[in-house]
């Protein structure tokens, strides 16, 4: 028996979803209408930058026209894993409201699926020390803490 077909889709973002994108990535405990966000230059310039580049996908989980989750992936060419790539996942968000209902497990398999379909020998995801919930939702898919990692704001 196979399973029902899922009524939620995983695609690369459109500009027409950048202000849904950005309301998520704005307030994790709230959700926020996207007609009230307002999208600069600065991130239309990102987001031609992340579209145009094969490297990058900023993908969204959608139900119908509804933008419920995010994420951004970065394929990254490396010399480890056999000269495989890496698939960097950040900014991973689902709409507030929607949290609980396997919304995340979904968006998470799905991009991982499309790194392992492209050859990648590697998932990697940075997560902010304070989101602890998170962390373990992503232990619960099989990720495990095996670096520390660091950054410095320029």
């Amino acid at each position: 028996m196979t399973a029902p077909a899922s009524p939620f889709g995983l695609r690369p973002a459109t500009r027409a979803d950048l202000p849904a994108v950005l309301a998520l990535l704005s307030a994790e405990d709230r959700v926020v209408d996207p007609a009230s966000v307002t999208v600069t230059e600065a991130y239309e310039t990102a987001f031609a930058s992340i579209t145009a580049d094969p490297r990058n996908e900023l993908l969204v989980l959608t139900d119908g026209g509804t933008v419920l989750g995010c994420l951004q992936v970065t394929y990254i060419p490396g010399l480890g894993k056999g000269g495989a790539e890496r698939a960097l996942i950040e900014a991973v968000r689902v709409r507030a409201d929607r949290r609980g209902a396997g919304l995340g497990r979904i968006l998470m398999e799905r991009a991982v699926a499309r790194a392992r379909s492209r050859g990648c020998g590697l998932v990697q995801l940075t997560s902010n020390k304070s989101r602890t919930a998170a962390h373990r939702f992503y232990e619960g898919l099989g990720f495990t803490r095996s670096h520390d990692g660091f950054k410095l704001t320029l």
